[in-house]
């Protein structure tokens, strides 16, 4: 894993507390925090008044970090007093075999990334050694304030409202056990290249044919008009329109109506694209951009395929259109961030740069104390390589655990500023 992620988040409190006969939790994974609050409490009578407590909605938010869960809870006095939970952090060696199990199942990639944790998903890392919810005993608490309940109530009260942080988003758990929502994100694309690409997937078959609007509204032949429809069977109720003559059958049964999710999808790029060019941010017109790049554009820049949504059904549908696979279009996107069009060509063509940048390069690395290789316009120093571009920029790329380079930050005139990038060689 590389550095430089953020590994704590603030939880805002809560609306609307869940009435006494509505349950705290309202997922399996909630429902087994709260089991292992209960079953490692000692003083039951706390936990009845903790529950009120939360219901009443005395506490104020939380902070998240590794192995602990903090928060301001209201009691008695006027200062609220500050709740501590903590959960031991997974060992790297565990992180591995939990990435390594999820991974192996695109499937489970998915539906962590969509906020959902299968119990399947449970099991099969749990089976592999790695437990993500807290057994019995295994939570730890204390609290400012002078109550030596264990837990007191406010601890408990804190308890109780986790469960309803962690319906809302289960990464809450994988970060109280050591890593972040990005870091395991950008992980768990990484290795899904890898095991796609060890299991050897083909591309998609090649896009159907298209014929561009010019060319077709350039012929003047105009097939004849159909025949008027039949009076319709009752006012207020009209008929289907019939299909040009023709047409096959199963293209009639095969016909789909237009789906106005797709459609959503183009107007909401559309808006954005045109916003670009009126404010200059971009030139108009828009350069017209094949198939595959287009894609990588979108699964780059929109908002329904940035952060989580990379392994959505959405992305999915996207790459198998376009020709490839989610993670090829995964990567060919953290390039597009990089630096646009440009940026893919570093991700895919190597090439042999001339001497003058290239070489001041090389000795910059060296004046770092880097061992660097070199490979046509790559230059690798552990983990990290810069790659250097036609448009005269360098390009960082990190090595995840399966040893692929991925795009890691924006490209940079200067290759030691690219080098330095958002984090720190190995």
């Amino acid at each position: 894993m590389t550095d430089g992620y953020d590994r704590s988040r603030a939880l805002a409190a809560l609306p609307t507390p869940p009435a006494k006969n509505v349950p705290f939790a309202g997922t399996w994974w909630g429902e087994a925090w709260i089991r292992s609050v209960e079953q490692g409490a000692a003083d039951r009578a706390r936990l009845s008044r903790g529950r009120a407590y939360a219901r009443g909605g005395y506490v104020s938010g939380a902070t998240a970090a590794p192995g602990r869960l903090t928060a301001s809870v209201r009691g008695s006095r006027p200062r609220p007093y500050r709740a501590d939970i903590r959960l031991g952090v997974l060992t790297d060696a565990a992180w591995e075999t939990f990435l390594e199990t999820v991974a192996a199942r695109p499937a489970h990639i998915a539906a962590l990334l969509d906020h959902d944790m299968p119990p399947e998903l449970a099991e099969a890392t749990e089976a592999a050694g790695v437990r993500l919810l807290p057994a019995a005993g295994e939570l730890t608490w204390q609290c400012s304030c002078p109550d030596d309940g264990d837990p007191c109530k406010h601890v408990a009260a804190l308890a109780f409202e986790t469960a309803r942080f962690l319906d809302r988003d289960p990464f809450l758990l994988l970060l109280l056990r050591g890593r972040s929502a990005d870091e395991l994100s950008e992980d768990l694309a990484r290795r899904n290249a890898a095991h796609a690409a060890s299991a050897g997937e083909h591309r998609a078959p090649a896009p159907t044919p298209t014929v561009g609007a010019a060319a077709a509204f350039s012929d003047p032949t105009r097939p004849p008009l159909p025949e008027p429809l039949p009076p319709p069977p009752a006012p207020g109720h009209s008929s289907a329109l019939p299909d040009p003559p023709g047409t096959p059958a199963n293209r009639r049964a095969a016909a789909d109506p237009l789906d106005p999710d797709a459609l959503a999808f183009l107007v909401t790029d559309a808006a954005a694209r045109a916003h670009d060019c009126l404010t200059g941010a971009a030139s108009s017109p828009l350069p017209e951009l094949p198939s595959w790049p287009d894609a990588v554009r979108l699964a780059a820049t929109h908002p329904r395929l940035c952060g989580r949504g990379t392994f959505s059904r959405l992305f999915a549908h996207l790459a198998e259109g376009a020709g490839g696979t989610s993670a090829e279009l995964a990567r060919a996107a953290a390039a597009w961030r990089q630096g646009g069009e440009a940026a893919l060509d570093v991700l895919d063509v190597p090439w042999d740069p001339p001497a003058g940048e290239f070489d001041r390069a090389r000795s910059a690395m060296a004046a770092l104390g880097l061992h660097t290789a070199i490979d046509r316009n790559r230059l690798t120093a552990g983990r990290v390589q810069l790659r250097y571009g036609r448009d005269g920029r360098w390009y960082r790329y990190t090595a995840g655990t399966s040893g692929d380079h991925w795009p890691d930050g924006p490209a940079a005139d200067d290759p030691v500023i690219a080098l330095r990038g958002p984090t720190v060689p190995a």
